[in-house]
């Protein structure tokens, strides 16, 4: 990155993280009770509880760098099985003009077959420059949400379309694409890809962590755990 283009980058990220302080500020005051459901999706069947090494990861779907980052997290998840667990949070970052709606149609999809939403996220990833910036600057956004709308029936089965399209019309689908990006500016995230263990910040935010990086971070947690057990008192 130059010299230029990184204090641009800083300059923006910057002001972009007062903006979010700002909402999240307000968002406090204008909201007086918390969501129903704790924000995010849950990466398989690998139940949240104190024992376990827990990951979130803020991501945008239509984000290159959020697209670089998954396969590597996901061999990782795949490698600990049930030892670690995942929670990714939708960020639909401002600057990608479609990260709302492609948010939104992950919301949607959860709420209709909650098996499928990796599949769609991960069909985003693949099928990113589609939605990405300047391949709809031509395109009415009615044009742009209808092939957002096919890509998830063609990726969850054609016949969820019509409920799919529906759930762009519903209020609450709306509303909870709205509270990811208020969640994660409760979080003081404002950019994509990012990282938490255990409730900590990982290094490096807004850049991949390859498969090689998450074993060094995460092998020495399991070990401490590990310990940990072995220095437990047993039961005579």
């Amino acid at each position: 990155m130059g010299t230029e283009k990184g204090t641009t980058y800083l300059l923006f990220s910057f002001f972009f993280s007062i903006i979010l302080t700002i909402v999240c500020q307000r968002t406090v005051k204008a909201q007086s009770l918390p969501p129903a459901k704790y924000d995010g999706f849950l990466y398989t069947n690998h139940r949240v509880d104190s024992d376990k090494i827990m990951i979130e990861a803020f991501f945008d779907p239509v984000c290159p760098d959020s697209r670089d980052a998954w396969p590597p997290l996901k061999q990782a998840i795949h490698h600990y099985g049930s030892g670690v667990s995942l929670i990714v949070h939708l960020l639909p970052l401002p600057y990608h003009d479609y990260a709302f709606s492609t948010s939104r149609a992950l919301h949607i999809v959860n709420l209709l077959n909650h098996a499928a939403t990796f599949r769609l996220l991960e069909s985003f990833f693949e099928y990113q420059g589609r939605f990405y910036n300047a391949q709809t600057s031509n395109k009415s956004r009615d044009a742009v949400v209808d092939e957002i709308i096919k890509l998830a029936a063609e990726t969850v089965g054609n016949s969820y379309y019509s409920a799919i399209e529906s759930g762009f019309n519903d209020r609450k689908t709306d509303l909870k694409t709205r509270i990811s990006f208020k969640y994660s500016a409760s979080r003081g995230v404002f950019g994509t890809p990012t990282f938490y263990i255990n409730g900590f910040a990982v290094p490096d935010s807004g850049s991949a962590i390859d498969y090689k990086q998450w074993r060094s971070f995460i092998d020495p947690l399991l070990l401490a755990q590990s310990r940990k057990r072995d220095d437990l008192p047993h039961s005579l």
